[in-house]
């Protein structure tokens, strides 16, 4: 199937800074959404700064990749979220539509880098969908789509619409999480997953849909699912996941992976937000014109 002997090989980053007015929602209140430590936790700045770099120096020069940076816009507190922003596969970018209206501006700049890639960019059009890039899993095989407070069945629709090569199904999420808060892909035909209730009922529902055995990693920890798989030169596997100082339990469940290299990297502070790692970028595979 097409995408598949691809899966995981990028070749650009696409990553928004982190705004000064990181941790404050559109009229000045705090970000809402579910975090490893309570939507109350006070957030450090210069800390979320900081990770973010190490986090960009980590897909620039460990995995190779070439860095698109969007400045920061602190009118737009939550655009550091770039993974909501769209979904993209092959050659088509698809903008989605976040169900927060507040953050509808955040598309614009990501509209025109997309644009300078020559991706096909496809919009979601339908005022009545709702769809967040973090309610999307794609294996390479097929798309699994959250439907959560966030992402409804007719954004789901857009995105079947979308990517006609690929199956597509909805799996119910509980509360205000994302799907991607709780699992995600460590590899071609891996997925990783938390240990709540919510992620096992939501990886059941996911292997009813599917004519594919996945092989599965179940780490303790939801917010330690999220990470992100990259298959760089040489055929080598690298994982960002979450470190050992934040998760000592999952860590120690990706020392299973013993064919990769492992990239710890902290996220700490974005978690408070209900942010994780794939939070932070969206990665594209992009061919160089002849």
């Amino acid at each position: 199937m097409a995408g598949v002997s691809s899966y995981g090989r990028f070749t650009h980053a696409v990553i928004r800074g982190i705004p000064e007015s990181f941790g404050k929602g559109a009229a000045g209140e705090a970000e809402g959404g579910s975090s490893d430590s309570g939507p109350q936790a006070e957030v450090d700045l210069s800390k979320a700064q900081r990770q973010y770099g190490v986090l960009a120096g980590a897909l620039r020069q460990k995995l190779g990749l070439q860095l698109i940076e969007i400045p920061p816009d602190p009118q737009l507190p939550q655009s550091w979220r770039i993974e909501d922003m769209a979904v993209i596969q092959g050659d088509t970018a698809l903008l989605t539509r976040p169900s927060a209206a507040h953050r509808h501006g955040e598309a614009e700049a990501l509209r025109q880098v997309l644009s300078e890639l020559k991706m096909r960019l496809v919009e979601v059009t339908d005022e009545g969908a709702t769809l967040d890039g973090s309610d999307v899993l794609f294996t390479g095989r097929e798309f699994f789509i959250g439907i959560s407070s966030r992402t409804n069945h007719k954004g789901a629709e857009v995105v079947a619409d979308t990517f006609r090569d690929f199956a597509v199904s909805t799996v119910p999420v509980s509360g205000d999480r994302p799907l991607k808060s709780f699992c995600s892909m460590g590899g071609p035909d891996t997925i990783v997953v938390g240990g709540s209730e919510g992620a096992k009922r939501a990886l059941k529902t996911m292997g009813q849909l599917t004519d594919h055995h996945y092989d599965i990693l179940s780490v303790p920890d939801d917010a330690a699912a999220n990470c992100l798989y990259v298959r760089g030169g040489s055929k080598v596997d690298y994982l960002l996941h979450r470190t050992a100082d934040e998760y000592p339990e999952s860590a120690a469940a990706f020392q299973k992976l013993t064919d990769y290299t492992l990239l710890p990297t902290a996220c700490s502070e974005a978690a408070k937000l209900g942010g994780g790692l794939s939070s932070f970028c969206l990665l594209i595979n992009r061919k160089p014109e002849i």
